[in-house]
């Protein structure tokens, strides 16, 4: 366990607004547990509700195909949290989590985490927010599955890993280089289609892989083609 709880509570973005004899609170009911490296945090259709924060690490929530395929719903860092919809409407977990890196992460039962809505008001806003950036997301990936062929999925989550990692205003240097079945995984699509579609890009000049980067050097045309699509 951390010798500072109440200093990695507040490093929590849901909590950052609280005072240090609240998050004194929230410590007593909170419990700190490590994940290693690719280690089950949650199990999709489970009936726990506690909510996670993480305090150090990198956490991903996936589901998977009834042919074993893991799709990407989210990668979460330090700062985030995760669990709250079991904890709000008390039905089972509605995806699985776990730990891509060794990780510190810290429980809050459920009736802990209601009370806490309930009395702080600020806090219960900026959940309602993140639901409303998930539901805005799925819409958007919703769209894209509906809408978009494998390759201009792939060229979408490449948009938005660039513009996670601009380096002046029309380049990108997403790294560490994502891995194929990564990108696959959030695309709905396979690590050869990724692949393929990864070296299309190098031969027209938009992209150019390096030792630990992926450079993007055209982030305005890689976002034309997405665009072009999308119909935006």
């Amino acid at each position: 366990m951390p010798k500072k709880e109440t200093e990695s509570l507040a490093q929590i973005d849901l909590l950052s607004g609280l005072k240090p004899a609240e998050l004194k609170k929230i410590e007593k009911s909170a419990s700190f547990k490590r994940y290693g490296d690719h280690e089950q945090i949650i199990d999709r259709n489970s009936d726990s509700s506690d909510v996670f924060f993480i305090v150090e690490g990198n956490i991903r929530v996936i589901n998977y195909s009834l042919s074993g395929r893991e799709i990407t719903f989210d990668d979460l860092t330090d700062g985030d949290y995760f669990g709250e919809l079991a904890a709000i409407d008390g039905r089972p977990r509605s995806a699985s989590v776990m730990a891509l890196t060794d990780s510190l992460v810290v429980s809050l039962p459920k009736d802990r985490f209601l009370d806490l809505l309930e009395t702080h008001p600020s806090v219960a806003m900026k959940v309602i927010r993140r639901l409303t950036e998930i539901v805005r997301a799925a819409t958007d990936r919703i769209m894209d599955l509906s809408t978009m062929a494998a390759n201009n999925r792939i060229h979408a989550d490449l948009l938005r890993l660039a513009k996670d990692h601009m380096k002046g205003e029309n380049e990108a240097e997403i790294s560490p280089i994502p891995m194929h079945s990564d990108i696959a995984s959030r695309a709905s699509t396979t690590r050869e289609t990724v692949a393929r579609v990864l070296s299309d890009l190098a031969r027209n000049g938009v992209v150019e892989r390096q030792k630990k980067t992926l450079l993007v050097m055209d982030v305005g045309q890689l976002s034309d083609m997405v665009e072009e699509v999308r119909g935006e």
